[in-house]
């Protein structure tokens, strides 16, 4: 059983965690947060923590920033978005129970004081940026890190948020190139 509670959209995603892990689950119901799902998010943060675990898709983005402003030391899991698209479908709900598992192997925390380790030019210099496979290649660095996909601007952020370092970046980027 896992410690925290992980927070989803809704119940087909609780389901999907089911078929992987056993968790205790409260779903947001997309966007739309009653005052009685805050409490209960509120009171698991508090008694027994979080663990963020929304669709890669904007939406999910949208409810991640939402919650981590209102609970800043919840800790986040990311389900690459190929892992998580099926039926002309992206969400938590989708992916296999292999994938939600190692997406929870890799849980991050926000740092309160964020580095300023990466930045977006540099980003250029590693491929990540600026050239035809940068997306891809910046999907399957945010996977292997647990960030997530992001743009430039939200790789960089999550790079410097969830306190990547520079090594753990490069021996990552360097054996993802090798694959390939």
């Amino acid at each position: 059983m896992l410690k925290e509670i992980l927070i989803v959209e809704g119940k087909a995603d609780v389901a999907a965690v089911n078929r992987a892990i056993e968790a205790e689950c409260i779903t947001t119901g997309g966007f739309k947060f009653t005052r009685r799902t805050l409490e209960n998010i509120a009171a698991a943060y508090k008694k027994r923590g979080i663990i963020i675990l929304t669709d890669p898709d904007s939406a999910g983005e949208n409810i991640r920033k939402f919650l981590s402003k209102k609970f800043p030391n919840a800790k986040h899991a990311y389900i690459p978005r190929d892992e998580a698209t099926a039926n002309d479908d992206i969400g938590v709900e989708q992916a296999s129970p292999e994938s939600i598992r190692k997406a929870l192997s890799k849980v991050r925390t926000l740092e309160i004081n964020p580095r300023e380790e990466f930045t977006a030019a540099e980003m250029i210099d590693f491929k990540l940026a600026g050239s035809t496979d940068s997306s891809k290649l910046r999907d399957k660095v945010g996977a292997a890190l647990g960030i997530g996909y992001g743009n430039v601007k939200t790789f960089v952020r999550r790079l410097n948020n969830y306190g990547v370092t520079r090594e753990e970046f490069l021996v990552t980027l360097k054996n993802i190139l090798s694959e390939e």
